[in-house]
């Protein structure tokens, strides 16, 4: 029998990666092997991958030489950063830099780092239409992220970028449907009528599977993903149907959302802003390709049926 080859998953125990983590353990007759990198390989979850089979290895996504040790003997790698764990442009490229160096000296043949788009690329910086950030920023952890591909280009790691989107299960906290006044529940999102493309967070690994199941076939190249693309009108009469309730679509103004006071919501307009602004990210993303790389790529309306309960008492 051929020996499996390792996919080291950094953030496995999360959302990205459990994506990728539970794709390659559910396919039992696959060629690939998981090797699942956590902080805390005494979690639940953690744990939880164990009991199925994976490799549990401690790394931290800053620490080089944890990371080093990770990759070692590991045909690939799935590589992803959590900019809302410490919202630091700046860390999150430190990470990003460790990885890649790692990455390189490791000599696996195939990374995937999973990034965004650089927002300053389609609004500049300081053209008013919105507010500069962190000095240099229209949204951070796309900006960041987007920085970091140079790690990976320059240091010649063959690399996929996959490039995410919105996560519908953004839906299922504060941005979740809402009572109103009159008794009808309202998506209240900062869309104005522009399309928004969203994904369920586990359709992310599922994607990265299915490239690396192409082999080399995408490395230096930029894979843009998204599970579909729908106005706020739209997303609100699957809602209806999935809920079995009136859901009634109200655009929020992208200034009322700065002003809220919430944590990170000027970061949150501005991003929303951008979606709704720059209809070139939707059209880098062709879902034929993206079902061709997963075919169980989920529907908004499957997402949220499968999500009902929690949609419901939101």
């Amino acid at each position: 029998m051929t020996e499996k080859k390792i996919i080291a998953v950094v953030g496995a125990t999360g959302g990205q990666g459990g994506g990728l983590a539970r794709a390659i353990l559910d396919d039992s007759d696959g060629p690939f092997a998981l090797r699942a990198l956590t902080r805390d390989v005494s979690s639940a979850r953690a744990r939880e991958l164990a009991d199925r089979g994976a490799e549990v290895v401690r790394a931290v996504a800053g620490d080089e030489a944890s990371l080093r040790k990770a990759f070692d003997g590991a045909y690939g790698a799935f590589l992803v950063t959590n900019f809302w764990e410490h919202m630091s442009p700046d860390r999150e490229k430190q990470e990003a830099a460790a990885m890649a160096r790692a990455a390189d000296e490791s000599g696996m043949a195939h990374v995937i780092w999973s990034t965004l788009e650089d927002t300053r690329e389609y609004i500049p910086v300081g053209s008013g239409r919105l507010p500069v950030l962190l000095d240099c920023y229209n949204v951070p952890h796309f900006d960041a992220k987007a920085e970091a591909d140079r790690y990976f280009i320059d240091a010649q790691v063959p690399a996929t970028l996959l490039r995410t989107t919105f996560y519908w299960e953004n839906l299922l906290g504060p941005l979740a449907p809402q009572r109103g006044e009159d008794g009808r529940l309202v998506l209240a999102l900062p869309m104005a009528d522009s399309a928004l493309s969203g994904i369920a967070v586990e359709d992310i690994g599922r994607t990265a599977y299915g490239i690396f199941g192409r082999g080399g076939d995408l490395t230096g190249r930029s894979v843009n993903i998204a599970g579909e693309h729908l106005t706020g009108t739209e997303m609100a009469e699957r809602l209806t149907r999935v809920l079995g309730e009136e859901v009634v679509y109200a655009p929020v103004p992208w200034d009322v959302l700065r002003g809220s006071g919430q944590p990170g919501a000027v970061e949150m307009a501005n991003m929303f802003q951008f979606y709704a602004e720059v209809p070139e990210f939707a059209a880098a993303r062709d879902l034929d390709l993206v079902r061709s790389l997963n075919p169980r790529l989920q529907s908004f309306e499957t997402w949220a049926t499968e999500h009902k309960e929690a949609l419901t008492g939101a």
